[in-house]
């Protein structure tokens, strides 16, 4: 009977580390066999399809991380990532983007009230009971 549970479970008087570790590999093992087996669709649009190969391309590199067998190029990618300068980089960016959107919309704006002005003078101009024809005289 021992034998038969060491087989199944491993030894009954191993160490608690080692269940751990026994137990780590078989969720590896598990994990591995559910992603072989899901294929996700290909996205719809351009966009979803490069967010797929996107994560697709980090899972690998922190599986690769995790293993110890990732190269040099990845290694120093993701510690690029974490310094200081990259963050500020993207702060920056995010503002830049703010900045411009900012610029579009005060744009637009200032165009509907040099519209809105405009109107407002000719409605002015027709309530004085002057034409544009009797203005554009004046100037003559």
């Amino acid at each position: 009977m021992r034998r038969k549970l060491g087989v199944c479970l491993g030894k009954w008087y191993e160490t608690p580390y080692k269940l751990v570790e026994r137990r780590q590999q078989w969720q590896d093992i598990m994990e591995e066999a559910y992603k072989s087996k899901r294929k996700a669709a290909p996205g719809f649009t351009p966009e979803a399809r490069e967010n797929q190969l996107i994560a697709l391309a980090v899972d690998l590199a922190e599986k690769q991380l995790r293993e110890g067998k990732a190269s040099s190029q990845v290694i120093c990618h993701y510690l690029k990532l974490a310094s200081s300068k990259d963050r500020l980089e993207k702060e920056l960016l995010e503002k830049q983007v703010e900045l411009a959107a900012a610029k579009t919309e005060m744009l637009q704006s200032a165009k509907r009230t040099e519209e809105l002005y405009l109107n407002a003078l000719n409605a002015m101009k027709s309530y004085s009971g002057k034409s544009e024809e009797d203005e554009s005289d004046e100037y003559y």
